[in-house]
């Protein structure tokens, strides 16, 4: 059912967004890198959306920021944040709200952070800037912060440079620098891709904790199935430009509908049940090109549920209950009967 402010959405919606589009004019034609999505993301909530690199995740979180290239178009029937439309303001507002009541927290922190300047000179000048107080004010914030994302010695920290910091300590300066304004909406853009697994444990608790003591909506983008299960509320599996399976973190870990679902899932793998030696699971056949006119399920070269009415028209997203849909011609009960048995093939 949708509402006012979307698929399940309620009074504490912090964004809501309706058909988003986004299409990039490339060589070769119209890249159509995002095809009509819909979800929201309520105050401390997570919302998670996952699926292989290259599906439109990031696009999708740089769409909502305003941030996207200038050979892309966006298209969408609602963008709010609140009750902000960002669909009719400013480019001038767009950016006064960007850093202040939405932040982003981007992949790789040292291409993210100025490497001439100091660590709490990039921090106090977001302060600043949206007018929240001055530099003494800026420097308490930034010191208090630190502080609070774990990082000792915060007030010396501050005189540092983003090169004499290690890789985890980096990502925690984003993420304190992301709340000096104090936003009701975090995007995270795989935050720990590149850190090792006992940081990005350590990552991943530290936004959980901030997020309740802040009550932020936060979405957070990743194909670590891994992390969704630790830190997910609600999940949206993207592949090819769309979401092919929406629902809370349970129903989707316990019950996956969807092949692509069911095939990220089983290459998951599984303590005790995967033999010392034996290989990997991995969905066969490569995501297909989304340039040019689209039709028929973008997911059936890799399904051998295929069948003729899947090559052409459009396939709409079959919404079960509140929140909770996905989309393919077959029924629940034929997806779940199918299984992945044919979906999967030995990898590395």
């Amino acid at each position: 059912m949708n509402t006012d402010n979307g698929p399940g959405a309620a009074a504490n919606t912090v964004l809501s967004v309706k058909n988003l589009s986004v299409d990039i004019d490339v060589p070769a034609g119209t890249l159509h890198a995002v095809d009509g999505i819909s979800f929201h993301v309520d105050a401390g909530e997570t919302l998670c959306i996952v699926g292989e690199s290259g599906c439109g995740k990031s696009i999708t979180s740089l769409a909502v920021m305003d941030l996207l290239p200038r050979s892309a178009a966006l298209k969408a029937d609602r963008l709010m944040l609140e009750k902000e439309n960002l669909l009719e303001i400013s480019k001038k507002d767009f950016a006064a709200l960007r850093g202040n009541r939405m932040g982003m927290i981007f992949q790789d922190p040292m291409t993210s952070l100025n490497p001439v300047y100091r660590i709490g000179d990039q921090m106090e000048e977001v302060y600043i800037h949206h007018g929240k107080g001055g530099r003494r004010e800026a420097r308490d914030r930034a010191e208090y912060l630190l502080d609070k994302v774990g990082i000792t010695a915060a007030r010396s920290r501050l005189a540092q440079y983003p090169h004499q910091l290690s890789g985890g300590l980096r990502q925690r300066v984003m993420i304190a620098m992301t709340l000096m304004c104090g936003p009701t909406l975090v995007i995270a853009d795989e935050p720990t891709t590149a850190l090792d697994v006992t940081i990005q444990a350590q990552i991943l608790n530290l936004l959980k904790g901030l997020q309740k003591e802040f009550n932020m909506a936060m979405i957070l983008i990743t194909h670590d199935l891994g992390v969704v299960a630790r830190i997910a509320d609600r999940v949206a599996v993207m592949y090819a430009g769309s979401f092919v399976e929406t629902g809370t973190a349970e129903e989707i870990f316990e019950k996956p509908i969807h092949p692509y679902t069911q095939g990220l899932m089983a290459c998951i793998p599984v303590p005790g049940s995967n033999k010392s030696g034996q290989r990997l699971g991995s969905i066969r056949g490569l995501v297909p090109a989304l340039v040019g006119d689209l039709e028929g399920c973008m997911f059936r070269n890799r399904c051998d549920s295929v069948h003729a009415a899947c090559e052409t028209g459009s396939v709409e997203l079959n919404e079960l209950s509140e929140g909770r849909g996905y989309r393919c011609l077959m029924s629940v009960e034929e997806c779940i009967s199918a299984g992945t048995g044919n979906l999967l093939t030995t990898g590395v």
